[in-house]
């Protein structure tokens, strides 16, 4: 019940500001990336199963609030190629971060760095192309 109380609360937000909060989860997944490493080499007793669990619960909340991020974007955007950019690379960031959890492939982290940050780009570029005063100035139909 928890889950879905967090999820409606995510759309509520998303709503108006969901290029911002798209940029905003990108930035905060990016530096979450980077520090995670770091904290690590600084002291390995933190790399505990529980620990690690922990830290990869926090990718996951960064993918389910970038997905409700982008699902409001694409559908404000005028521009079909962001839209289409949306989805592609959040689809990307998806499989990076599940590869990272399960480990299927061995893909340099690089490329999670790589998609967030894209991500992040693409919601302040689409805040040029919708800049809307109200809920149905920039709605495709």
């Amino acid at each position: 019940k928890l889950i879905f109380i967090f999820a409606h609360q995510i759309m509520v937000l998303t709503t108006r500001n969901s290029d911002y909060i798209g940029a905003i989860a990108g930035v905060l997944c990016i530096i979450h990336c980077i520090i995670t490493p770091l904290l690590f080499l600084i002291n390995a007793e933190l790399a505990t199963k529980q620990t690690l669990f922990a830290l990869q619960l926090i990718g996951y909340v960064f993918l389910i609030i970038s997905f409700f991020a982008v699902y409001r974007s694409a559908l404000n955007t005028t521009n079909n190629t962001v839209k289409f950019l949306f989805f592609l690379i959040w689809g990307s960031l998806l499989f990076l971060i599940l590869n990272e959890s399960f480990g299927a492939f061995h893909i340099p982290e690089t490329f999670t760095f790589i998609s967030a940050f894209s991500l992040s780009a693409l919601h302040i570029y689409n805040l040029k192309y919708c800049q809307c005063k109200d809920e149905t100035c920039c709605t495709n139909d």
